[in-house]
């Protein structure tokens, strides 16, 4: 029988992500390096946290790349008017494109702002930023009724929720 609590949220699942809100181990195994400095099995983590996700106790485990280090200094956030009813299908291939960071859907607020759909798109420089949008509003087609790019200028803060 597992050992992991039926309650929705317990002291181990606080240990947890305590061990775990700055970043997973940079190791092969990084739930077990987890598992031994906690003092539990490596079973034991996988399974609190895979209940954690399926239950938004946490959102997501994934990359957070620093662009900037890895030399794509010219990021820039493209914003899309896009047909709302299409926004979905759109955005999923928007998203899909491996210069594509993130996408989302987010909402307008006209007569300033008519954009609904944004995409983080990283380059080196903004030619190949500017080249990459290009290739978007291609993909978009007719969808496409108007975009712009909003140029990063300094890394933000990614980070949510920190337990103490």
């Amino acid at each position: 029988m597992s050992s992991v609590s039926k309650n929705p949220f317990d002291e181990v699942d606080r240990k947890i992500v305590k061990a775990t809100q700055k970043g997973l181990p940079l190791t092969s195994k990084p739930y077990h390096a987890i598992a031994d400095d906690l003092g539990l099995a490596a079973d034991e983590v996988m399974e609190r946290m895979n209940r954690m996700l399926e239950t938004s106790i946490i959102r997501r485990i994934g990359v957070v790349p620093n662009h900037y280090s890895l030399g794509l200094t010219a990021n820039g956030m493209s914003v899309w008017n896009v047909p709302d009813e299409e926004i979905s299908k759109l955005g999923a291939m928007v998203g899909a494109l491996d210069y594509v960071s993130h996408c989302y859907h987010r909402p307008r607020f006209p007569p300033d702002w008519p954009y609904n759909l944004f995409a983080m798109v990283h380059g080196i420089t903004r030619d190949e930023v500017e080249s990459k949008v290009d290739k978007v509003s291609k993909l978009l087609g007719e969808a496409d009724h108007g975009h712009e790019i909003l140029y990063s200028k300094r890394i933000l803060k990614k980070s949510g929720l920190r337990l103490t």
